[in-house]
C-alpha cells in the first residue's frame, strides 16, 4: 500500500495520476486540511506536521508514504529521512517530489551532482512558480545549477493562489491571482523562459489559467505526470506486491468541506472521510 500526502487537495493532481498509471495498487490518500495551507509556515511547523501525518499513513500499513507537497518536500523530506524515519518507521520509504521534477528539468539523475556533457551547456531560462516556503528554500536552484550551472530559474512565490484554491474561491478571482504572478516574473525578464515548473501540487488544478498566461513558446513541465514516472522507475528497482486497487482518501479536517471543494476542483466525488 502506498501512501499520498499533502497539506490540502494539491497532491490530489498527483493522486490522479498514480491511480491512473497504476490502477492495480493500493493508495491512501491524506490531506492535512485542518493546517492548511503550508506556504507560510515556520519549517519546525511543517516538520512536525509531516511527520505527524506520514506516521499516520504507515499506522494504516502504507509501506511507502510520497510527499505529494512541494512545500514539504523542500521543508521536511530531508530532515526525516535522516532520522524520524529509520528511528520511528525502520524498513518503510519516504520519497519528495523535488528530485524527479529536477531531474525531468535537468535531463540528469539525482545521483549526478555535478554539469556532465550535454546539459551544462543549457542556457535555458526555467520559471517557478511555487509557494514562499519552497521559493525562500532556494532548493530548486541549487538542485538545478549541480547539474545545468548556466541555466536560470526564475522564482516567483504565489502565496494567495493556495488559499484561492482551498477556499473554492471563484474562478475569475484565482484567474486574476495567476495573471498577476505570471506577469510579475515574465516583466522581470528580457525574454520569454523556455520552461515554466508548476512547484507546488495545487497549481495543476489551475494549469489553464498558467497555460494561457505564459508566453505561447514557454513549455510546462507536467510534475504529476513526472513523479509517476518516477513511482514506476523506483517500483521496477524496488518491487512491492500489488494488491487490489483500491483507493481511499482522509482529512484532517471537515470531509462534507473537504469533499465539496475536491469535487469543485476535480470534476468527481471522491468519498473523503475525516481521520478521528
Amino acid at each position: 500500500m502506498i501512501g499520498v500526502f499533502d497539506s490540502g487537495h494539491g497532491g490530489l493532481t498527483v493522486m490522479r495520476e498514480l491511480v491512473r498509471r497504476f490502477p492495480h495498487r493500493e493508495f491512501v490518500y491524506l490531506g492535512d486540511h485542518a493546517h492548511a495551507p503550508y506556504g507560510d509556515k515556520s519549517g519546525s511547523e511543517i516538520i512536525g506536521l509531516t511527520a505527524d501525518a506520514c506516521g499516520r499513513l504507515f499506522e494504516m500499513g502504507c509501506e511507502m508514504v510520497i510527499l505529494a507537497c512541494n512545500t514539504a518536500t523542500a521543508a521536511a523530506a530531508r530532515p526525516l529521512q535522516e532520522g524520524w524515519l529509520h528511528q520511528q518507521w525502520p524498513g518503510k520509504k519516504l520519497l519528495g517530489i523535488i528530485a524527479p521534477t529536477v531531474e525531468a528539468a535537468t535531463q540528469t539523475p539525482w545521483h549526478v551532482k555535478e554539469p556532465v556533457f550535454p546539459q551544462k551547456f543549457n542556457t535555458d531560462t526555467i520559471a517557478l512558480f511555487a509557494t514562499r516556503v519552497t521559493v525562500n528554500s532556494g532548493v530548486y536552484g541549487t538542485e538545478i545549477h549541480k547539474r545545468c550551472p548556466r541555466v536560470r530559474v526564475v522564482s516567483q512565490a504565489c502565496p494567495k493562489l493556495v488559499p484561492l484554491l482551498e477556499s473554492g474561491a471563484p474562478r475569475p478571482e484565482i484567474q486574476a491571482a495567476v495573471e498577476e504572478y505570471v506577469a510579475e516574473l515574465i516583466g522581470s525578464l528580457d525574454a520569454a523562459p523556455e520552461w515554466a515548473i508548476l512547484g507546488c501540487t495545487h497549481y495543476p488544478l489551475v494549469a489553464d489559467l498558467f497555460r494561457a498566461a505564459l508566453p505561447a513558446q514557454t513549455r510546462m513541465l507536467d510534475q504529476p505526470k513526472v513523479v509517476a514516472n518516477a513511482l514506476e522507475d523506483y517500483l521496477e528497482r524496488h518491487p512491492l506486491p500489488e494488491s487490489r486497487g483500491r483507493v481511499r482518501y482522509y482529512t484532517t479536517g471537515n470531509s462534507a468541506d473537504v469533499e465539496r471543494v475536491a469535487t469543485m476542483l476535480l470534476g468527481e466525488s471522491l468519498g473523503f472521510e475525516r481521520l478521528l
